[in-house]
């Protein structure tokens, strides 16, 4: 099983995986149903999620259902503990939307929920992250993880998201870590072959390795940053009930007011 994942996700394409992957994971699910875990965004539990990994597939990682993957899972909880996203309609980004976050944010926020894309079918606009199509100052919120580390120029980017947000806007950017963290970001664009790019920055499509330097990038784009631990704050039984990646920082990202 954990071969099969691997190879699926690293040659399939993603648009294709989106399109065809819900159907045959519900079945899947169907056979997983315990009590051992559980995915918040869905409520339903399982003797225990599917793995999940390019290179070596996490054991209990993707939850069949809602699609959720741990850190999806941690930022749904920090959204409904720790900010008011869940208690009010607001004018919400979200860039390479995730699959298991598309209907309820969906039913939260209606016709202000704005998905964007440059090729995923899954998003309402089709946009190049280097140039938002959008004024400045148009939204309250914003969601862009794991795209950063695919992009040509992640601080013209970052800077993109920021000017759109409105003062005192809040996003939440995460970006993948491969250990050991290098102090600084590594990036190289004479690294263009898909097998060196594996290599050099753990993904045949990122073009850079991101290091221990990546809040001072977000704070160079215009943003305060709190490099939030939320996860070290809930009971190690929450964080194995869901399971949730046990060391990741959310970095929250403010525009200042």
């Amino acid at each position: 099983m954990k071969k099969l994942i691997s190879y699926i996700i690293r040659f399939v394409p993603r648009t294709v995986l989106q399109r065809v992957s819900v159907p045959a994971l519900k079945v899947m699910g169907l056979f997983l149903r315990g009590n051992n875990v559980t995915c918040p965004i869905v409520n339903k539990s399982y003797k225990k999620f599917l793995p999940y990994g390019r290179i070596k597939p996490r054991p209990n990682a993707l939850c069949p259902d809602s699609l959720s993957l741990e850190r999806h899972r941690l930022i749904w909880l920090f959204l409904k503990q720790k900010t008011d996203f869940f208690d009010k309609k607001i004018h919400f980004l979200h860039i390479a939307p995730e699959q298991c976050f598309l209907k309820p944010f969906e039913a939260q926020h209606g016709e202000n929920y704005i998905t964007a894309d440059l090729v995923s079918p899954l998003a309402k606009v089709k946009m190049d992250v280097h140039n938002i199509p959008f004024d400045n100052n148009t939204f309250d919120a914003a969601m862009c993880n794991h795209v950063m580390e695919h992009v040509e120029d992640d601080i013209q980017s970052m800077s993109e998201i920021c000017r759109v947000l409105k003062p005192g806007g809040w996003a939440i950017l995460q970006v993948p870590f491969f250990s050991p963290v290098p102090d600084e970001t590594f990036e190289d664009k004479s690294i263009t072959n898909p097998r060196d790019r594996e290599k050099a920055y753990g993904q045949d499509d990122h073009v850079r390795l991101y290091g221990k330097d990546y809040a001072d990038r977000l704070r160079r784009a215009g943003f305060e940053v709190d490099e939030n631990r939320f996860v070290y704050e809930l009971p190690a039984e929450q964080v194995k009930k869901y399971a949730l990646p046990a060391n990741e920082i959310i970095y929250l990202c403010k525009k200042p007011a």
